[in-house]
C-alpha cells in the first residue's frame, strides 16, 4: 500500500503543536508593564526573568513584565525527565514620560543621612512582603478600580528635581480626599502594615497569589490587619498624604515579585466618580 506523505507530514506536523502547546502557552500583550497567563503541562517548571513561576497543579502560571524589561524575554520550560526548552518573546518597549520641576524642596531630592538607615530598613520590610508565592489565584478573577477620582500620576513617569532624576513612578495616582474609601482592586491576604514609613506614609500590601501583589501608600487610615484575607470592593483604608508627598491621594503599584507592572493594564475604564450628596 502506498505511503501518503501528505498524512504523514499533517500527522508529524500535529504532534510538533501539541507538544508545543504542552509545553508553553501565554495570554496578554507582550509590553513592559503587563501581566501574563501562561499555561505549561502539569509538573513542568517555568524560569522566566531569572525568576521560577509558580505553577499549579494545572499546569497555570502568571508571571509580570517590568518597566524596564528588555525587548525580548526568554521562557524556560523544564520537563520532569529533565529535558529544556527555551521560547522567546518579543515585548513592546514603551516610551515614559518625564517632568522637570524646578524649586523642589531639599527633603524632596534627598533625603537627609540621619534617616537612611531608617529608609532601607523600610524598604527591607517592604521586598520581604512581596516574596511569597501563596497558591491562591485571586489575581485571576481580574481587578478593579480600587478608588474613583482623577488620575494625577502614572505608570513609568519620572521625576527631575532641581536638575536631579529622581526613581520612576510605578504607581497610579488617584486624587481623593483624605479619608476617601479605598478598596480591595481583587481579593488578598495582607501582608504588611505600616503606619508611618519614610517615604510612604501609611502602607499596606496584598498578597493576590503566585507572587502577585498589591501596595497602597500614602494612606492616612488603614482598615484591615496583617493576616486578614479580603474579598475584592471590601474596604482597606483611607485616602491621606502621609510620607513624602505634596497633597492627598492614592498611590496604588502592582509588582510581580519584584517586576513592577503598570496598574492601568489590568483595569477596564474608570466608571463615573459618585457625585457628591
Amino acid at each position: 500500500m502506498p505511503v501518503n506523505y501528505f498524512t504523514v507530514l499533517c500527522v508529524a506536523l500535529w504532534s510538533v503543536s501539541e507538544l508545543a502547546f504542552a509545553q508553553l502557552r501565554v495570554e496578554g500583550e507582550w509590553k513592559q508593564g503587563a501581566l501574563l497567563h501562561g499555561q505549561t503541562a502539569p509538573g513542568n517548571t517555568v524560569q522566566v526573568l531569572d525568576r521560577s513561576a509558580h505553577v499549579d497543579a494545572q499546569g497555570r502560571f502568571v508571571f509580570g513584565l517590568g518597566r524596564d524589561t528588555p525587548a525580548s524575554v526568554s521562557i524556560v520550560v523544564s520537563q520532569p525527565d529533565g529535558t529544556q526548552n527555551a521560547h522567546v518573546f518579543d515585548v513592546a518597549q514603551r516610551e515614559y514620560p518625564t517632568q522637570r520641576i524646578e524649586g523642589v524642596a531639599k527633603k524632596y531630592v534627598a533625603p537627609p543621612p540621619e534617616v537612611q538607615a531608617r529608609i532601607k530598613r523600610e524598604a527591607a520590610k517592604v521586598w520581604q512582603a512581596r516574596q511569597g508565592a501563596s497558591e491562591f489565584a485571586y489575581y485571576a478573577q481580574g481587578f478593579s478600580w480600587p478608588l474613583l477620582g482623577p488620575i494625577t500620576g502614572v505608570y513609568g513617569s519620572q521625576r527631575v528635581f532641581n536638575g536631579v532624576p529622581k526613581r520612576p513612578h510605578y504607581g497610579l495616582d488617584i486624587a481623593g480626599p483624605v479619608g476617601a474609601t479605598v478598596v480591595a482592586p481583587a481579593a488578598g491576604t495582607v501582608t504588611l502594615v505600616d503606619n508611618n514609613m519614610y517615604y510612604s506614609g501609611g502602607t499596606l500590601l496584598l498578597d493576590h497569589g503566585h507572587g502577585v501583589s498589591s501596595t497602597f501608600i500614602h494612606l492616612s487610615k488603614i482598615l484591615v490587619e496583617e493576616g486578614a484575607t479580603v474579598a475584592q470592593g471590601d474596604p482597606i483604608a483611607e485616602v491621606g498624604a502621609t510620607g513624602r508627598v505634596t497633597g492627598p491621594h492614592l498611590d496604588w503599584r502592582i509588582n510581580w515579585f519584584n517586576q513592577r507592572l503598570d496598574p492601568h493594564l489590568l483595569l477596564p475604564p474608570m466608571p463615573d466618580a459618585p457625585k457628591a450628596k
